[in-house]
């Protein structure tokens, strides 16, 4: 319909031309010629003239039209012309718009087709990536599993890791007794053990002085001399079969319980044997886990400590602990904890940091305990008689220096509970861990009526008796504030930690407690740390201790700020 519109018009045109031609004809007949007759008059000179003109002008109004024809056909001409360009044009542009919608169905038909191969080749992509990574993880599995085998002697599997510290002190006291600066180290070498489905255990052996049981390290003090290597651990787990929920742990192992270093350092490993009843509930929305552990841990077997009573005494902690665990939300873990840790008959400890005080401890094998920074910060009572003679009348060998007793003023039934928060974030390289620890000693000064008086019947030049500090059994709380931020796993990781501690003197036994911090307790303490995991097992780390011992009660002015800085390399193999 569209190309029929030139057309018409073309004929309009020509219809309209014919008209004009056809009225000009019209307006101008032809003339014609009479013969005259013999009757008619004959015409004059004038009217000759006059009929002349006329046929002159009709003439040249004749050839004015005949050009107007002309120009009118040639016009004609052109509009026929460019019809006949437009009607080709026309028909190139119908051919164009077939040709493109030719094309454009054929470009669909490729765009389908091509989207059908990129689906295939998106598959095929997906199949090959899937493909690789069981691929990479098959590997890796394979290398794992040849380190594993080589690391394998027997039913053993061996691990360990070696640690170089560089470790400057800064204030303290004002005698400058604690401004240093050491070189330490530590390695662990550890052999782990399956037996058959239901007995398992293992040993580790560990550099340190052997008298210490809360320290691996070894400093580079002594001349050169080769460092001792001594079992740090040597443990059996039973597991039966019949009830997996029980363990039964027996030896010198690690922790079966949950602490921190406020109650217990993490270097120690207990001896005795120890219990833990689990049970894991997965399809509990919230509840997750709850477990009791108890322990027996003997410490100490010794003689009386008194001149008159030379019995066998057995010292030993016995406790245990309640865990839980909440699924609070998808990103939210609380773990819980509250357990009790009962020191029965804890004076041995005190006797025997007593006579480790005696000898320099820079010299190997000391005594039974060695000579901290401070020693015991709990209350001790000390006896001491020199040039004894006679006791109950009875002549005894002399000395020139004879410790005859030492004693706690408290006893120490620790009460303690722990809150643990795991945040997990949108980037699994950084998490979020919140731990709050409260413990408190609910026996503190409870052992004042215990203490020994002066032996009776005894004959000595010299007695004395003197207090480490005086016990107040308000000062019986431990506070534990940790966060942390970050992981310390895998090569490129980071981690970040902020800790709080505020402990009383009679909180904690701190023989066995935190060995890094000013002392043991009546110490407000802080520590930051900052890890890098350099690569998959080496680990660049930095830790400062910040901490000075509590001012209740002086007119003295506080001790300055004892600055204690490490800068560790970690290795594990």
């Amino acid at each position: 319909m569209t190309r029929s519109f030139p057309r018409l018009g073309v004929v309009m045109l020509a219809f309209a031309l014919s008209a004009q031609l056809t009225a000009q004809t019209t307006l101008f007949p032809k003339q014609t010629r009479k013969k005259p007759t013999s009757a008619a008059p004959v015409a004059s000179q004038a009217d000759l003239q006059s009929l002349r003109d006329l046929v002159a002008a009709q003439q040249k109004q004749i050839e004015t039209q005949n050009q107007q024809v002309q120009q009118l056909q040639e016009q004609l001409h052109q509009v026929l012309d460019a019809v006949q360009q437009s009607n080709a044009n026309t028909q190139k542009l119908q051919s164009g718009a077939d040709q493109a919608q030719a094309t454009a169905t054929q470009a669909q038909q490729s765009a389908a087709e091509a989207e059908r191969v990129a689906t295939q080749a998106s598959s095929a992509a997906a199949e090959a990536k899937t493909t690789a990574s069981a691929t990479d993880q098959t590997l890796v599995k394979r290398v794992q599993n040849a380190e594993n085998n080589l690391k394998k002697v027997g039913p053993f599997a061996f691990s360990g890791d070696f640690r170089l510290r560089d470790e400057p002190f800064f204030g303290g006291p004002s005698d400058q007794s604690q401004v240093r600066n050491r070189e330490r180290f530590r390695l662990r070498v550890n052999a782990n053990a399956k037996l058959n489905d239901d007995i398992n255990g293992g040993f580790t052996l560990a550099s340190g002085d052997i008298n210490d049981p809360i320290s691996t390290n070894q400093t580079t003090n002594q001349f050169y001399s080769r460092k001792a290597i001594a079992i740090d651990k040597a443990f059996i787990n039973y597991n039966p079969h019949q009830f997996k929920p029980l363990t039964l742990t027996g030896g010198k192992f690690a922790y079966p319980w949950y602490n921190t270093e406020l109650t217990w350092d993490k270097d120690l490993n207990p001896e005795g044997v120890a219990q833990t009843l689990a049970f894991d509930f997965e399809s509990l929305p919230v509840l997750k886990r709850i477990a009791l552990v108890g322990f027996e841990l003997p410490f100490s077997e010794v003689a009386g400590t008194s001149l008159a009573n030379k019995s066998i005494v057995q010292s030993a902690v016995y406790g245990g602990q309640l865990q839980t665990a909440w699924q609070l939300s998808r990103w939210l873990k609380l773990s819980a904890y509250s357990g009790f840790y009962n020191y029965h008959n804890a004076d041995p400890i005190a006797l025997a940091t007593a006579k480790a005080s005696l000898k320099n401890p820079t010299t190997p094998f000391a005594g039974a305990l060695p000579l901290n920074a401070t020693g015991l910060q709990n209350s001790v009572l000390t006896t001491t008689a020199t040039g004894i003679v006679t006791v109950n009348g009875q002549p005894v060998s002399t000395g020139i220096k004879n410790i005859t007793n030492a004693q706690f003023a408290s006893k120490f039934g620790l009460f303690d509970s722990i809150a643990r928060f795991d945040i997990q974030t949108p980037n699994n390289r950084w998490p979020i861990t919140l731990i709050g620890d409260y413990v408190q000693n609910t026996e503190a000064c409870a052992n004042l009526v215990n203490l020994q008086p002066a032996p009776a019947n005894t004959s000595t030049s010299t007695f004395s008796q003197s207090v480490s500090a005086p016990c107040v059994s308000r000062d019986r709380r431990g506070y534990w504030a940790e966060s942390r931020f970050g992981r310390a796993q895998e090569k490129g990781d980071w981690q970040f930690a902020y800790t709080r501690m505020f402990i009383e003197r009679e909180a904690v036994m701190t023989a066995f407690n935190f060995s890094e911090i000013r002392q043991g307790s009546n110490v407000s303490q802080h520590r930051a740390e900052i890890s890098y995991q350099a690569l998959n097992n080496v680990q660049l780390a930095f830790t400062g201790y910040l901490g000075r011992p509590l001012n209740f009660g002086k007119t003295t002015p506080p001790e300055d700020i004892l600055q204690r800085y490490q800068f560790d390399v970690v290795y594990k193999f």
